[in-house]
């Protein structure tokens, strides 16, 4: 999709990686809407980019959200783009990993996204196509103690992506899922529970202008996944890349289910336990 001229949604906005994505998209033509829950912020931001529009949203409320792309079709017309980018980190091991933490969590991880797809997906299909980035984690796709929580809702989301890119096909809607690593942001002093330790291993932390590149280029490639970097690297589910383990195969195709034994020939959801 050409961001130049579109109309761009980008959520958790008021700071890192959404700011930057804001920057970013405007500076190449976009017309942003940019929403969070720290008003002040984003009206700071409205005053760098030309044409953008606030909307102060918190996303964990399906009204809110609802409202949200309401007033980006109310003031112009469409929505091309959208960057579900807000979260929150939870970085604790599984024994200390409360259940109202990992509720909340995901809610904002795995919820808010959905209920956002849901709420434009509409609108772009009756405009003839759009584009969905969906910021995951590459701890999802790597086993790192102490993230237990976290992991599993970028993960959900990853599915979620991953299904989702199938089912609207059809209507020219491209899914894409954007995996950071370690980034320069207010991420690791806002986690919902825990601390950033670092390891045996220490990352080298990403700018966020480096993971705005890589949402960019999701955009106009419509590549599936993509490891932050510069190239921003395609992951095929499937490959030999030691990052693909994490993603889900795709199913075979539905002629592969005829002849056999019962349990090779029937749908998953009614073959032999496995």
């Amino acid at each position: 999709m050409e961001i130049d001229r579109s109309v761009a949604i980008v959520t958790g906005a008021s700071s890192g990686i959404g700011a930057a994505t804001a920057r970013l998209l405007a500076g190449r033509g976009a017309r942003v809407v940019l929403a969070a829950r720290r008003a002040d912020r984003l009206e700071a931001l409205v005053a760098e980019l030309p044409g953008a529009m606030a909307v102060p949203t918190d996303v964990t409320d399906p009204a809110q959200l609802g409202h949200l792309v309401e007033r980006c079709l109310d003031v112009h017309g469409r929505v091309d783009i959208l960057v579900n980018n807000a979260g929150q980190g939870l970085h604790v091991p599984i024994l200390e990993l409360r259940a109202d933490d990992l509720r909340a969590v995901f809610e904002l991880n795995v919820i808010a996204p959905l209920v956002a797809m849901q709420a434009v997906v509409p609108s772009m299909r009756a405009q003839g196509g759009g584009a969905i980035v969906n910021v995951s984690s590459a701890t999802s796709l790597r086993l790192f103690p102490g993230l237990g929580g976290y992991s599993a809702t970028k993960a959900a989301l990853n599915l979620l992506s991953q299904i989702g890119r199938i089912e609207f096909a059809d209507s020219r809607v491209a899914i894409s899922v954007v995996y950071p690593s370690v980034t320069e942001t207010e991420f690791h002093q806002s986690l919902r529970a825990g601390h950033f330790a670092d390891g045996p291993r220490r990352f080298p932390a990403d700018p966020p202008e480096l993971v705005a590149t890589t949402i960019a280029f999701a955009i106009e490639s419509g590549e599936a996944h993509l490891m932050v970097g510069d190239p921003p690297r395609p992951v095929v589910p499937g490959s030999d890349d030691p990052w693909a383990g994490g993603l889900a195969r795709p199913m075979p195709a539905r002629p592969a289910w005829g002849g056999g034994t019962a349990a090779q020939t029937a749908p998953p959801d009614q073959g032999a336990a496995t």
